[in-house]
């Protein structure tokens, strides 16, 4: 029987300055009471691409075949991967409207790597002092700090 313990939690959250502009992403993974951080950058990206690498490097980071919860502010990310993707998939990656998806290759890597493993997401409300989803926060501002100032 699987324990609440074995549960490894994902916080991943993307920011940009300007969008598209400077982005980064930050990953916050909780496991056994043992925290790790992520983040990174790119020069010239938006508020969405960020958002799906800070969900794909923090998925990446995890086993394959673990089970996770993923928290993330993102309602773009959350409703893709839960409710979208089905459809995009059976429609060769185009929307409803026939139009090829946005962000399509991170889409893909993300439902490869959410694929190898039990992920279970959910919704948290952005800037509302929720402690994962703030330290996500502060490290993907971060990592475009450290692109900036070089």
């Amino acid at each position: 029987m699987t324990g609440k313990r074995d549960i490894v939690t994902v916080f991943p959250d993307g920011a940009c300055r300007g969008n598209p502009g400077p982005g980064g992403w930050g990953v916050l993974i909780s496991h056994d009471g043992v925290d790790k951080e992520l983040f990174g950058s790119e020069a010239q990206t938006t508020n969405n691409r960020m958002e799906l690498l800070a969900a794909i490097h923090g998925l990446r980071a995890t086993e394959s075949g673990a089970t996770v919860s993923v928290y993330t502010d993102s309602q773009y990310v959350r409703n893709g991967v839960t409710q979208w993707m089905v459809n995009w998939k059976k429609n060769g990656w185009k929307t409803a409207a026939r139009k090829p998806v946005k962000n399509q290759d991170l889409w893909q890597q993300l439902d490869e790597v959410a694929g190898a493993r039990a992920v279970e997401w959910y919704w948290v409300r952005g800037h509302s002092g929720h402690p994962g989803n703030e330290r996500a926060d502060a490290l993907a501002n971060h990592a475009i700090d450290r692109l900036l100032t070089g």
